[in-house]
């Protein structure tokens, strides 16, 4: 289950630079002119995770397979894109297909690279964004508020009166500026606006894009950008694209090892927005080992054992008999599978287990 995380953000901040940082599949093209980037490029992404290395380590397999995010580059927004500035219309329907954001934010000064907003201000770079994804949100919400108003007001359908009430909260809410996600509606009451969906309900991660001396400490622009996100409880992560883009380029294993050293860094920035992203998604990983694969698989927290089996095939979830599970922690420290069902810490689970991130598992089923 590949989900997608959206790279946006205003021209020329460093978006299509930070997914050539970020992508191992695909390159996009990084240039400094206005809509470089029109149709989004798509790069499927591993997310890094040092435990399928030591399954791969202890197990010896034939092949290992770590799971995966889709990161989509997408085109740079200006203002008025809610009325069809610039590429707005199609930068609306790109993001609008996405489950996260990963909001890029110039911080940094540098007279060379274009700039049509005036001096470097993070915080209203930020709004401009907000402010076209709500205005765009709030003509959706219009269009269902009358749509619904009139069988709410009849009362002859329950269900729409309640339907009608959290459109409004939704549409009073985006008339004073703020995001959905921002609202705090319940799983339920989100039912009532999943045929929209809203741009400013995704979750997003915004990176600061720093300069070079700012990397381990931030400045002034990625603190004021900091400042401005408390409220939503979102998290920044600090980054030079530019350096990552570069790490990407090295082959060699020592020589990106001297480069982590010149920079002070002990992995890529890029590492920590993978896992980031992967994390706001809501997400956790699995894994299944033998000889022939060791292998990672994405699912949602909270998943029982049969949803889990699907996403390795759907007849593992139609004909689900049982899994057999040891924690990554008890895999590694007895060192095999056999070990650790000697020691009793190979468990057997039925239909209603929920999935542990770390579990390693084997599956029964029957079709």
């Amino acid at each position: 289950m590949a989900l997608q995380a959206g790279i946006v953000g205003l021209p020329n901040v460093g978006k299509s630079t930070l997914f050539n940082a970020v992508s191992n599949s695909a390159k996009a093209q990084a240039s400094n002119y206005r809509f470089c980037t029109i149709e989004p490029n798509v790069g499927l992404v591993d997310v890094p995770d040092t435990r399928i290395s030591k399954l791969e380590e202890l197990v010896k397999p034939n092949r290992t397979v770590p799971t995966t995010m889709e990161f989509v580059d997408i085109a740079g927004l200006v203002k008025g894109a809610s009325k069809g500035e610039g590429l707005g219309n199609k930068f609306l329907a790109n993001i609008r297909e996405v489950d996260a954001i990963v909001h890029v934010i110039r911080c940094f000064e540098d007279d060379n690279i274009l700039r049509d907003e005036g001096p470097i201000n993070p915080v209203g770079d930020k709004d401009i964004i907000d402010t076209e994804l709500q205005l765009k949100d709030l003509e959706s919400v219009e269009k269902k508020v009358a749509r619904t108003e009139k069988m709410a007001r009849t009362g002859g359908d329950p269900k729409a009166k309640v339907e009608f009430e959290i459109l409004k909260r939704c549409q009073e809410h985006l008339e004073k500026g703020k995001n959905i996600r921002e609202l705090g509606l319940s799983k339920e009451e989100r039912v009532a606006i999943a045929d929209l969906f809203l741009l400013t309900e995704k979750p997003v991660l915004y990176v600061a894009n720093v300069d070079e001396a700012s990397l381990h400490t931030g400045n002034k622009f990625s603190k004021a950008l900091e400042e401005a996100v408390k409220a939503e409880n979102a998290q920044v992560i600090i980054m030079n694209n530019s350096i990552e883009a570069q790490i990407t380029e090295l082959e060699d294993p020592a020589d990106k090892e001297l480069f982590f050293a010149e920079y002070g860094l002990t992995e890529p920035g890029l590492n920590r927005l993978i896992r980031s992203a992967y994390k706001l998604l809501d997400l956790i990983t699995y894994f299944t080992a033998g000889v022939q694969e060791v292998r990672a698989w994405t699912i949602h927290t909270g998943w029982k054992a049969p949803q889990a089996a699907s996403v390795i095939h759907t007849d593992f979830e139609k004909g689900f008999i049982k899994a057999e599970v040891i924690s990554y922690d008890d895999y590694v420290k007895y060192g095999s599978e056999a070990a650790a069902r000697d020691n009793g810490r190979l468990r057997i689970e039925g239909k209603e287990y929920v999935v542990n991130d770390g579990d390693v598992m084997h599956f029964r089923f029957n079709v």
